[in-house]
């Protein structure tokens, strides 16, 4: 029986004195309130109302049982009210930067026809990790390696010349002695200056010979591509933001990297909810492979340079673990392929 329900219709009547217009107030059919307060009065073995007068009368035992009823109507409406401001309660959620607003008003639109408000802080990686333990957002998406990611985004280098090639090799940047031109840089923008980016980035600039300053970390994404933009130095990033710049996007030719996002909740908090109804939005907004059936997903992208990533993942990967050793290694036909002119 539902016990709430009953009591509704109990109350509703009792107050109005009539079944029909009792059951109207508290918007159920007269049938269907006869019914339960019928189930009342079995499941309390006594009858609420007289059966003997045209209008709905309580009985002594119906005004005994009448304040009690009516406190738990009320209860049940203040836990329903309660649910319903629970339940629009905005996530505020931590975003990385390198979200455009088209995208990042698309998952909010997203999100509030899933039933869930957000609340979006715009951050760097770092910030985003401190607003999480300070329980000024409600969950994050963090930067992680891609071992421990929900979505992963390929990273590359794009800069405004066509490289003619489909992979770019960080050694193609080093300085010859009768070079007279500036050595052209990589550009870090802030979101990949994690650890798990950075180092085996710096660890390869180290093997093919490049300088120190080829490998420069940028205070933001604009400036880094303004430095792109007006030279030839290369940006690394992923292919939406290529395409967004009008950039020309290669996978790099000795190391396979990616950007990892995962989802994490403050306090005790459990970012199921929203990883549930908003995987396939987040993994949009992110520029990502949206998450296969386990939750997990694989670096994404559409387009040809993208399927050129994919297609030399493997060999990139292995071409990596040659320049960690200190031998860079090129396949027959691939002896030499320039960055550029």
């Amino acid at each position: 029986m539902d016990l709430v329900g009953a009591c509704r219709a109990f109350v509703s009547v009792s107050e109005r004195g009539s079944f029909t217009v009792g059951a109207a107030a508290a918007r159920m059919s007269q049938s269907v309130a006869s019914r339960r307060v019928a189930a009342l009065e079995e499941r309390f073995g006594e009858p609420l109302f007289e059966r003997a007068s045209r209008r709905a009368r309580l009985t002594p035992f119906g005004r005994d049982m009448l304040p009690v009823a009516r406190q738990l109507v009320q209860a049940a409406d203040v836990l329903l009210d309660e649910a319903e401001v629970a339940r629009r309660k905005p996530w505020r959620l931590a975003v990385p930067d390198i979200c455009s607003t088209a995208r990042l008003a698309r998952l909010v639109a997203e999100a509030r026809g899933q039933g869930v408000t957000l609340d979006l802080r715009v951050a760097a990686p770092a910030q985003r990790g401190e607003l999480l333990h300070a329980q000024q957002v409600r969950a994050a998406l963090l930067a992680v390696p891609a071992a421990d990611a929900t979505w992963s985004v390929p990273l590359g280098l794009a800069g405004v010349d066509d490289p003619g090639v489909r992979r770019v090799y960080l050694d193609t940047l080093r300085v010859g002695r009768a070079s007279t031109g500036p050595a052209r840089r990589v550009w870090v923008q802030p979101e990949d200056d994690v650890p798990h980016v950075r180092d085996p980035l710096a660890r390869l600039r180290d093997a093919v010979g490049l300088r120190p300053a080829q490998l420069a970390t940028a205070a933001d994404l604009t400036t880094a591509a303004a430095e792109v933009l007006a030279t030839r130095d290369l940006l690394l990033c992923s292919p939406d933001q290529a395409d967004e710049l009008a950039l020309h996007w290669r996978p790099i030719g000795e190391l396979a990297l990616c950007r990892g996002f995962a989802l994490a909740a403050a306090g005790d908090g459990n970012p199921h909810l929203v990883q549930s109804r908003l995987g396939r939005a987040i993994a949009r907004c992110l520029g990502a492979a949206e998450p296969d059936a386990d939750g997990t997903g694989a670096a994404g992208g559409t387009g040809d340079t993208r399927a050129a990533g994919a297609n030399e993942t493997g060999a990139d990967a292995a071409a990596g673990a040659d320049v960690a050793a200190g031998a860079v290694t090129r396949r027959s036909g691939d002896a030499r392929e320039v960055a550029g002119p």
